[in-house]
C-alpha cells in the first residue's frame, strides 16, 4: 500500500508528469490517504468548487493516524542532530503514519527523502524525479 502525500495529489491535479504513476496506483487500488493529508487538500478544493476532485479524494482508502508524541519528539531531535531543519509537525506525523503502517510514501517533498536516511520511512520509488 502506498500513502500518497498532498504534494503528489497537487501535482496530479495540475498535470505534473511526475504524478503519472498515481494512475497505476489508482487502477490497482494500491493507495491510501490519511485525514491530515485530506485536511491539507480539501479546503482549497471546496473553495474552488471542484466537487469531482473532492469526491475522488474522499473515495480513496483513508487510514487512521495514531500519533505517538514522544516518538515525534525523538524523530525531530534526530533530524536536528543530522542537520535536517524545518520539518513541520504535520510532515513528521505523515512520516510516522507511513512508518507505523509499513507503507511507502509517494511524495515530491525532498525532506522526506532526507528523513528516510535516518528513520524507517520508505519512499515510493517514483517519488523523487
Amino acid at each position: 500500500m502506498i500513502l500518497v502525500d498532498s504534494s503528489v495529489w497537487i501535482g496530479y491535479f495540475k498535470g505534473d508528469d511526475r504524478a503519472l504513476p498515481l494512475n497505476e496506483l489508482i487502477d490497482l487500488n494500491d493507495l491510501c490517504i490519511n485525514h491530515l493529508i485530506l485536511t491539507e487538500l480539501i479546503p482549497s478544493i471546496v473553495q474552488k468548487k471542484e466537487n469531482i476532485l473532492k469526491d475522488l479524494l474522499l473515495s480513496v482508502k483513508t487510514i487512521d493516524i495514531d500519533i505517538n508524541w514522544n516518538e515525534l519528539i525523538e524523530m525531530q531531535i534526530l533530524n536536528l542532530s543530522k542537520g535536517i531543519n524545518n520539518v513541520s509537525i504535520a510532515d513528521l506525523i505523515i512520516a510516522q503514519n507511513a512508518i507505523h503502517h509499513n507503507f511507502e510514501l509517494f511524495t515530491f517533498d525532498k525532506h522526506f527523502l532526507l528523513l528516510s536516511q535516518y528513520h524507517k520511512l520508505k519512499i515510493y520509488k517514483h517519488s523523487i524525479a
